[in-house]
């Protein structure tokens, strides 16, 4: 099945779910899309990591790709959605691909099998069976330190060939597997980071864009990182990242999304940075280094600690 859309390029942002007393909270919701849709991103992933996907059920899934759809419709941006799925059983998971099909997508991201460990083979032949059912086109996600399995280059490039696997988001943790990767892919096969801490090491070898949680905070100027190397001015693309390179480990000091929740909700994009159980919110002392520097750039609103 040929691809539908154009491979992903540039600024991907994996979109948090706002939560409130348990729900999904669909007025934060449509505020965050109403202000993302006037930042320079290239498109938005719903239910992956970032946005909590394994703790929502479908109905939630699909209301929230429902509204992400009909309010984007109302604003002059268009921006292409991913919806994030994962699994280790592949005829689950093709049934959830037949099941979204109709939804107001354009392409899934997949992670590798977790916990399962398949070899490479196995790899090979679960992401074939799915790019082959899937109505839109597949980018996978390889993060060998969060599934136990690693996708390696191998593999990768024979599954890169698929006309319905678009791309990679990387989060292999072996510079060298990425690097050998970006410069033995076939063309039109995308490959954007999911590190954010390595954002610019990966664009300045050749990788296409990045999915980046952190991109939720200075949107812009991780956008204006890539634009100078776009335009071939590496000094001023270095000098954007020393400023913006501390944000990525204030926002992974503690688990994601919890420290991105807690900067949204002091900012009043979101209503409460509720998260769902495994999750839980920062603690204490992060909450007071991201006050500190959200107060560097802008008032804070005056909010009462969440409950619990």
């Amino acid at each position: 099945m040929p691809p539908t859309a154009p491979p992903p390029h540039g600024i991907w942002l994996p979109l948090i779910t706002p939560f409130r007393d348990g729900a999904l909270d669909t007025s934060s919701l449509r505020r965050l899309l109403r202000h993302y849709a006037t930042q320079p991103i290239d498109g938005l992933i719903l239910g992956a990591t970032t946005g909590e996907g394994l703790t929502l059920d479908e109905t939630e899934l699909e209301s929230l790709v429902t509204i992400t759809a009909g309010e984007l419709a109302t604003t002059d941006h268009r921006l292409p959605l991913c919806l994030g799925l994962c699994g280790s059983h592949t005829d689950k998971l093709i049934k959830s691909l037949h099941h979204t099909a109709a939804w107001s997508i354009d392409h899934y991201l997949i992670a590798c099998p977790y916990y399962t460990r398949p070899s490479q083979l196995g790899l090979r032949l679960h992401f074939t069976a799915l790019a082959d059912a899937a109505a839109h086109p597949i980018l996978i996600y390889n993060i060998p330190y969060r599934t136990g399995v690693n996708l390696g280059n191998d593999a990768m490039l024979h599954l890169a060939q698929h006309p319905n696997i678009a791309g990679l988001k990387d989060c292999c943790a072996d510079p060298t597997q990425s690097f050998d990767l970006l410069r033995a892919r076939p063309p039109n096969f995308a490959i954007l980071t999911g590190e954010d801490a390595l954002f610019y090491t990966a664009l300045t070898q050749g990788a296409d864009g990045g999915i980046l949680a952190s991109a939720h905070i200075e949107t812009a100027a991780f956008a204006e990182v890539r634009s100078h190397l776009l335009a071939g001015d590496r000094p001023a693309a270095l000098a954007a990242w020393q400023a913006l390179a501390d944000l990525p480990r204030l926002l992974f000091a503690e688990p994601s999304p919890a420290p991105i929740k807690h900067w949204l909700w002091r900012i009043g994009l979101i209503d409460s940075p509720e998260l769902r159980l495994p999750m839980t919110q920062v603690s204490d002392g992060l909450a007071a280094r991201i006050d500190e520097q959200i107060a560097r750039t802008q008032p804070l609103p005056q909010r009462k600690p969440p409950a619990g």
